[in-house]
């Protein structure tokens, strides 16, 4: 029974939504829908430029018998803007400050919506590179590499500072803490990582970047190569991090527990990303 135009242009947009980054054959379709493949090219024009006036993402076409469609996922610049700007507000909030200068982030990691959109963005900053896995340090980044891994369509490790029995044999590394100077340790299944994996890093928050650094050698001790590092939040530091490549969405500039005040500003995602045009705004 074939399936009328708009049913199907509704029902391809979710299933290409759902699955970003995957090629899918017009063969595909023209059997789900039992439609001609011409009226299916008709369909994913119309997608193809509605995804493109509302920002949503790309809709590649790959020609030959092999070729299909792939649907990747990415974010305008204003909306980035209008997201990291709500963040930015949101973290500008007296009642985040906890006892000994620290600012409260668990909620915001925790809400779906923002998750969404923090996967958008680091996804949309890393839209041309070929990205095989996502990593991060347990636990806070954990949903951060999720969103983000969905949207690229690829496998996130958890890094460990301790081993699980069921992880199987590990490779560690000893790293030091960037804020505490203290000699951490953290570790990863063999398992977990292809040797030349290309390896994009992402965590919760940043201070030192002893974390961060601590991530990248590891990477190194599996012979894989390190694509990126981007943080939702960095905070202030005196010191020289040890780290210098590294993409934040939102910066906490100063936390005065005295006064019971925070200072968050946008990070330098939308500089890096977008020019420095939209970083000044």
């Amino acid at each position: 029974m074939k399936v009328k135009r708009s049913n199907r242009v509704v029902d391809m947009t979710r299933y290409l939504l759902e699955r970003p980054r995957t090629l899918i054959s017009l063969k595909f379709f023209a059997q789900r829908y039992d439609s001609a493949k011409s009226s299916i090219s008709e369909d994913l024009g119309i997608l193809k430029q509605t995804f493109q006036e509302r920002g949503t993402g790309i809709l590649e076409t790959i020609p030959g018998a092999t070729g299909g469609v792939r649907f990747i996922p990415y974010i305008l610049r204003e909306e980035a803007q209008e997201f990291i700007d709500s963040i930015v507000d949101e973290v500008n909030d007296e009642s985040r400050l906890l006892p000994g200068g620290y600012v409260y982030l668990s909620d915001l990691l925790s809400r779906p919506d923002i998750l969404r959109q923090v996967g958008r963005l680091i996804a949309t900053q890393y839209l041309n590179q070929d990205v095989n896995v996502v990593m991060t340090v347990a636990t806070k980044g954990i949903p951060i590499a999720q969103s983000v891994a969905n949207y690229l369509n690829v496998p996130f490790v958890i890094v460990r500072n301790d081993s699980h029995i069921t992880e199987g044999s590990t490779v560690s590394v000893n790293y030091v803490s960037g804020s505490s100077k203290r000699i951490e340790k953290m570790e990863l299944s063999r398992r977990s990582l292809q040797q030349g994996a290309r390896v994009l890093v992402v965590d919760d928050f940043m201070k030192g970047g002893g974390t961060l650094n601590g991530m990248a050698s590891l990477i190194k001790e599996f012979d894989a190569t390190l694509i990126g590092m981007t943080v939702f939040a960095e905070g202030e530091f005196s010191g020289d991090r040890l780290v210098k490549q590294y993409t934040s969405l939102i910066k906490v500039n100063a936390v005065n527990p005295n006064d019971q005040t925070i200072e968050a500003q946008p990070g330098n995602y939308l500089s890096t990303v977008f020019g420095t045009e939209m970083g000044n705004k």
